[in-house]
């Protein structure tokens, strides 16, 4: 009989945890294989609403975040956490998903113990370092110790074969977001029903009137780029019978501005962050997004909502190219000119409310599955 393969999958992030669940299902779902999950913990109790939802249990979670912590902090609790875990199970596989602190430590400290990396979501640039800070080195390093690499669009390919990455160890398969997509569209199509989480959540919005749904959380951003944001927000609600709806991220950097700009003003609906089904039904129902958030660009394109990206630059081009995104940045004139084309121009509005799929077509999660030598264990179902 065959040795048992033994795959490690570590997140630490909401986003990495929307991404990776549709591939622990997967994974789990095949025979001849041990699939164990460990998180770091970089986002407590987000992460565990999301594996909820997915039905996904970890086996681990190092807890690694303390208050107001480094990243060489956190980088250096992560590896010698993830080591212990390693040692332990001396998995074959390590996988990780994107461009976080989280992905970047595990796959080195996978590399210093010999056991081979999958990167999921690889091949991704903005080719500013420090646009998306610290994301763009992440992911970078993240490749220089992968033995595999899980590309989301033949972009990403081209962009690790011009590293001089091996063309054997890159394969095309789409982005598991849209995997998970799928599955929260299928549990909300069979009845689960959000709306009364949603209008807990913001007291006093109007569901069945248009509004705008916004994101915003970079680092890169902190500052007064992130006043800028806000101010232009709360310029186009003074002025435009339109409601905001901004779930707010945990971070302090975040929070201080939205609730000190935005706080009190009419049309612009605060709250706690949404779980993601709740998100994914905001995203259905709202008018356009606003968000500095590359998993929120990609399920856009996949709903045919159009985004205007508060960001310089963007390592997700394709959605861009395709014409259903927009960088404008965090300047507050360009924010506002946007925005306001955008509720005024019903030709513009038109041309980027176009479901595109650029990011993929649902089955990401099976194809990294069959490049990892892992038999098919059966029909899909949902989970």
């Amino acid at each position: 009989m065959a040795a048992e393969t033994k795959i490690l999958v570590v997140l630490g992030t909401r986003p990495e945890a929307i991404k990776l669940a549709p591939v622990i299902l997967e994974l789990r779902r095949r025979p001849g294989q041990q699939t164990r999950l460990c998180l770091t913990g970089q986002h407590m109790e987000m992460v565990s609403s999301v594996l909820s939802f997915f039905r996904v249990e970890a086996d681990t979670n190092l807890q690694v975040m303390q208050p107001n912590q480094s990243l060489n902090g956190l980088a250096s609790r992560a590896l010698a956490g993830l080591d212990g875990v390693l040692t332990d199970f001396y998995p074959d596989w390590t996988l990780v998903q994107g461009d976080t602190t989280t992905a970047f430590a595990a796959a080195l400290a996978s590399y210093y113990r010999r056991v081979k990396v999958g990167h999921v979501e690889a091949g991704l640039r903005s080719y500013d370092r420090f646009k998306p800070y610290p994301e763009e080195v992440n992911r970078v390093m993240t490749a220089a110790v992968s033995d595999v690499h899980f590309c989301p669009t033949v972009a990403a390919r081209d962009a690790l074969l011009a590293e001089h990455i091996r063309d054997s160890t890159i394969h095309v398969v789409g982005n598991t977001v849209i995997d998970a997509l799928h599955l929260a569209l299928e549990r909300l199509n069979a009845g689960v029903d959000v709306t009364p989480s949603i209008e807990k959540s913001f007291p006093g919005l109007r569901l069945d009137q248009p509004f705008i749904l916004v994101t915003g959380h970079r680092r890169e951003s902190f500052g007064k780029p992130f006043q800028d944001l806000c101010l232009a927000i709360r310029e186009v609600a003074e002025t435009e019978r339109v409601q905001f709806v901004y779930p707010v991220h945990l971070n302090p950097n975040v929070r201080q501005p939205v609730f000190e700009i935005l706080g009190g003003v009419k049309q612009v609906h605060l709250g706690e962050p949404v779980g993601y089904p709740e998100l994914v039904s905001l995203a259905q129902r709202c008018r356009f997004i606003l968000t500095d958030s590359g998993g929120i660009q990609e399920e856009a394109a996949a709903l045919g909502k159009p985004v205007l990206v508060m960001r310089e630059v963007t390592e997700r081009r394709e959605s861009v190219d395709a014409g259903v995104s927009r960088l404008v940045g965090t300047d507050r004139a360009a924010i506002v000119e946007w925005t306001l084309r955008l509720l005024r121009d019903p030709a513009t509005y038109r041309q980027m409310a176009r479901r595109v799929d650029v990011y993929g077509d649902g089955h990401a999660s099976e194809r990294i599955a069959d490049a990892l030598g892992l038999a098919a264990g059966g029909p899909r179902g949902a989970p």
